[in-house]
């Protein structure tokens, strides 16, 4: 999956698709405001946390979120290209919403908008308005995690790796941002970062080989603290040609809170 765009291909984009191009700047208002890319609406993704993956807790998900999409005025012909600060988790967020609601044509920018303005690329300060519509979407539960998913994953014996997208520190208790310190039993620590040279993913054949460990025909579940990291991994290994990967949307802000989920500690 094709989902990883240089400054150089938007460009284009931006020249020959027009009305079929979205551009999602998913920075805080602030940082959109001081200068952004032409055309670039704003939604700060981070501000859409979701900790409830129960049955209901997703129901109420769907509602929220095919809300946003229409709000954006997203449908089925759009290009959607979502950018951060750098190759960051707030736009990876963005591509697997959209692959979760089944629309392919969403895109992250490599190296985000301070890639771009390196290049020396056109910005502008206009603040530019949303274009709703009312569209329905189709679920891909084959890309999302729930708590009962995970929960079942660690307890049978099937082929799963489970990936904790958090820093070291998190990973083993020493930083903590739950009611337990820890991690998910079984999860294997690779820090999100490690995808990224500076503020560009790394090299293709360099992210081919750091992955390497895992087999094209294991299932992969990525989780972080919030289902941010996660989703840039997520990401990097569709990227990859990974088919099986789900991200887990509730991750250790759903799990680490809750005191009758299993937990492995430091040591």
């Amino acid at each position: 999956m094709n989902t990883i765009l240089n400054s150089s291909f938007l460009f284009d984009m931006m020249n020959h698709l027009q009305s079929k191009l979205i551009l999602v700047d998913t920075r805080a208002f602030n940082e959109y405001a001081q200068g952004h890319i032409p055309g670039a609406v704003n939604i700060d993704l981070m501000q859409f946390h979701w900790l409830d993956t129960t049955r209901q807790g997703i129901v109420q998900f769907n509602k929220q979120m095919k809300l946003l999409l229409n709000y954006l005025g997203i449908d089925s012909s759009s290009h959607v290209v979502f950018y951060d600060r750098i190759s960051g988790p707030t736009a990876s967020r963005g591509v697997w919403l959209l692959n979760y609601f089944s629309l392919q044509n969403a895109f992250i920018l490599d190296g985000g908008f301070e890639y771009w303005t390196n290049l020396n690329y056109p910005t502008e300060t206009t603040t530019n308005q949303f274009q709703h519509n009312k569209s329905n979407y189709k679920i891909n539960k084959s890309v999302l995690a729930d708590v009962q998913y995970v929960k079942d994953s660690i307890n049978s014996d099937k082929d799963v790796v489970i990936i904790d997208c958090r820093s070291e520190a998190e990973y083993l208790g020493i930083i903590v941002r739950a009611f337990h310190r820890g991690r998910i039993p079984k999860s294997k620590n690779i820090d999100w970062i490690h995808n990224l040279e500076n503020e560009n993913f790394l090299e293709f054949d360099k992210l081919k080989k750091f992955y390497s460990f895992i087999s094209n025909q294991t299932e992969i579940i990525t989780y972080c603290q919030g289902g941010y990291r996660a989703a840039n991994t997520y990401l990097v290994l569709k990227h990859l040609g990974y088919e099986n990967v789900r991200m887990y949307l509730g991750s250790w802000g759903e799990w680490g809170n809750n005191p009758n989920l299993p937990v492995e500690k430091r040591g």
